[in-house]
């Protein structure tokens, strides 16, 4: 029986590397796995899932995947979404469609909330609906576990307020523990010990 996965983590926590790996164990097992992402999220200017470790493969717009044929969905063994906080809440309807018309299991990967922490649109459905809910885990520079994306200026000052959703901006993000999050302790080295 095929469900629905949510994996969330922080940013930095290698949801993207994971996605990835997923799709190649389905590959190396001889079955077909579609990689998905909203059209949002167009950072590389093209249609791939990439990661910051380098891996990358190319995907599918997730306003494709509404277009394709029932029966040509069928054909794939998993359907993967990397970048999902950003679906609406159609979208991920949608997506319980084909776990329960189809049974394709399909695993999505994304943010929970956003630096302000306020969950995005696309996860708070996905809390709502998954059948599977996982934590992709990492930690905070103090080694607690990070829990809250934290957005910051140039000068290393987090922010609380501002848009939602700012693409191509990674190195304006870091994954902090709650409390580094209330604040705004980046750590002793700050953004400039960052990788």
């Amino acid at each position: 029986m095929a469900k629905l996965y949510f994996r969330y983590g922080v940013m930095g926590s290698s949801k993207s590397a994971n996605a990835l790996m997923v799709r190649y164990n389905y590959e190396e097992r001889g079955q077909r796995a579609l990689m998905v992402k909203p059209m949002l999220d167009q950072r590389e200017g093209e249609q791939v899932v990439n990661s910051r470790i380098g891996l990358r493969y190319p995907c599918v717009w997730f306003e494709q995947l509404q277009e394709m044929d029932r029966e040509e969905i069928r054909a794939y063994q998993c359907v993967i979404v990397d970048e999902a906080q950003f679906l609406t809440r159609d979208q991920v309807r949608f997506l319980t469609d084909l776990v329960d018309e189809l049974d394709v299991p399909v695993i999505c990967y994304g943010l929970r909330a956003d630096f302000k922490g306020d969950l995005f649109p696309g996860s708070e459905a996905l809390l709502a609906w998954s059948d599977v809910i996982e934590e992709v885990k990492t930690i905070c520079w103090c080694g607690r576990k990070a829990v809250c994306n934290a957005r910051f200026d140039a000068q290393g000052v987090v922010l609380k307020q501002g848009a939602q959703v700012v693409l191509g901006a990674n190195d304006c993000y870091i994954g902090l523990c709650r409390r580094h999050w209330k604040t705004g302790d980046l750590g002793p080295d700050g953004p400039a010990g960052r990788p």
